[in-house]
């Protein structure tokens, strides 16, 4: 459905182009015969399985691929496998672990950036058709929206060992690329299994926690900038990011935190500290640092556990009022 009105929409821009939407997804088994239809690609996709099953089709192919990204408040565009230039490959010979990419659903997205790289996309695309020739081929343009600011990197040449263009690729055919990258090939918020269920608690369990009044700790560990959105008033905010840097004043916020929550708690007993975020994904990490700080003075004798499904579980399952976005 939403295929065909993108099309419509496109043809009431210009009768003169031609739309074709696909009402199938993309695979290993489908990419190859797709690509070869077409002279030029462009890779908008959002999740890395995609990326690297689109390089390959494209460098099997013979086929220049536009490639664009962007995250929160920056973005990046850069043309793949042009004129003897890099391959995404070539850059990027292994996918990264997939608990550290974060994708929109997680990190959200400012809906101008992706119309400024969208545009750079299809100039790009454009230039190649016409033979003018890409102006980010071997280079990677960055945008930096809160700045205002572009800044032009220079890409490495291509690999004379990499997998899929080099001098004696290994990649020849199309692969599983959920395997091959250990994540789902989907725009969609995954979720993470990086805790023992013993280290979980989920929304309900903690409502009735709460509604006991068991000394505890609330750690929400989402940006800023969701938590100006919405919140629960009595959790205490420290950013993942200040938790992954140990960051002195984060550390000692917490620190604080928890010693007057020990206050009237039998001496000796384990601490509860359960952490939260939008969807459950950054509290098992933070979850796995704290685990790793309980050596630090004031931090000893804690039992750290996340909240299932965050804040979004919560507006599901115990407060429908609660702001979901």
């Amino acid at each position: 459905m939403a295929r065909r009105f993108a099309a419509a929409s496109l043809r009431r821009l210009n009768s003169a182009v031609e739309c074709v939407p696909y009402a199938q997804v993309l695979t290993p088994a489908t990419a190859l015969d797709l690509v070869r239809r077409y002279d030029v690609v462009a890779d908008c996709s959002d999740n890395v399985p995609t990326r690297y099953l689109v390089n390959d089709a494209c460098v099997l192919a013979g086929r220049p691929l536009v490639s664009a990204s962007a995250l929160r408040f920056e973005g990046q565009i850069t043309v793949y496998h042009y004129d003897g230039g890099p391959c995404y490959r070539c850059i990027f010979p292994q996918p990264p672990p997939a608990e550290t990419v974060t994708n929109c659903a997680d990190g959200g997205v400012l809906g101008v950036v992706t119309g400024v790289l969208g545009c750079l996309q299809a100039l790009e695309v454009l230039k190649i058709a016409a033979g003018l020739g890409p102006s980010y081929s071997r280079s990677l343009l960055i945008f930096d929206a809160l700045r205002g600011q572009f800044r032009c990197i220079q890409l490495r040449s291509r690999r004379p060992d990499c997998a899929a263009c080099g001098e004696r690729p290994t990649v020849t055919d199309l692969q599983d690329y959920e395997a091959f990258c250990g994540s789902s090939a989907t725009d969609k918020c995954r979720s993470l299994q990086l805790l023992s269920p013993e280290e979980r608690v989920s929304v309900t369990d903690y409502k009735r926690l709460l509604d006991s009044g068991s000394p505890h700790l609330l750690l929400d560990v989402r940006p800023q900038v969701e938590v100006d959105i919405c919140r629960l008033p009595h959790a205490l905010h420290i950013p993942l990011k200040h938790l992954e840097r140990r960051d002195v004043q984060s550390l000692e916020l917490l620190g604080e935190a928890i010693r007057e929550g020990r206050q009237g708690t039998q001496e000796g007993a384990a601490f509860p500290v359960y952490v939260i975020c939008k969807l459950g994904n950054d509290s098992q990490k933070a979850v796995k640092i704290l685990q790793s700080l309980t050596a630090v003075q004031d931090l000893e004798s804690l039992t750290v556990q996340d909240v299932v499904g965050g804040l979004m579980a919560w507006a599901a399952k115990v407060d429908g009022t609660f702001p979901q976005y």
